[in-house]
This record gives structure tokens, sequence and C-alpha cells, in this order.
């Protein structure tokens, strides 16, 4: 399983935590410095019903830039993906890619459901 992540986000921490506890290995990678790839966007895209808006993470620096904010709505989404496999720092974080789990953002709840499996 990959955890996309940024070390200094508290969200990404709590989840590597979580993580730990329980036991589930993971391989951590740094979102920055490698996004996840267009095809697993498309499947977490696909694991949000289509709304790509959900990709992102809207309350970064970047995000809030007036040139992108003025850009992103002109944008299809084959472009906002091929975007955000570009800039990592877009995407919210963590972001789980496994073979039975799709999860971004961390919420307690949602990741005791997704690893009960």
């Amino acid at each position: 399983m990959k955890l996309y992540l940024y070390e200094k986000c508290e969200s990404c921490r709590k989840a590597t935590r979580w993580l730990d506890e329980k036991k589930i290995s993971y391989k951590s990678i740094s979102i920055r410095e490698t996004p996840p790839t267009k095809k697993e966007l498309n499947d977490m895209l696909a694991s949000h019903h289509g709304n790509i808006k959900k990709l992102f993470n809207t309350s970064s620096k970047d995000y809030r830039k007036p040139e992108l904010k003025a850009t992103l709505p002109n944008l299809s989404n084959k472009q906002k993906i091929d975007l955000l496999s570009k800039q990592g720092n877009l995407i919210r974080r963590p972001f789980v890619v496994g073979e039975s789990v799709l999860l971004q953002g961390y919420n307690r709840e949602l990741w005791q459901e997704a690893f009960s499996k």
C-alpha cells in the first residue's frame, strides 16, 4: 500500500501513527516530490463519484494563488488530473492507494471501516 504524504502535515502524522498502531504496512511517499500517478488520481476521482474538487487541498497556499483560482474553472477534468500529477502540493493528503483501499484525508472512523474489510 502506498501512503502519499507531506511530512509536516498533521493529518499525515495522525494517519501514520494510526497505521503503525494497527501494524498495517505501507510505503511512505513524499507527495510533493512524487505525486500520485494519473491512474491513481483517476481511481481516487472515481471513489469520490467524479467530484474532482475533493482531490484538491483547498487550504494550501498554492491552491489559493489568484492565477490558479482564475485558471481552474476553465480546465477540464483531464487537465486538472494532469496538473495534480505534476504538483503534489495541490493534492489533499494523506492519499492512500492500496489493493482494496482508496482513502484521502484522515478520518479515523472512515479509516477503521476501510481497513476492517
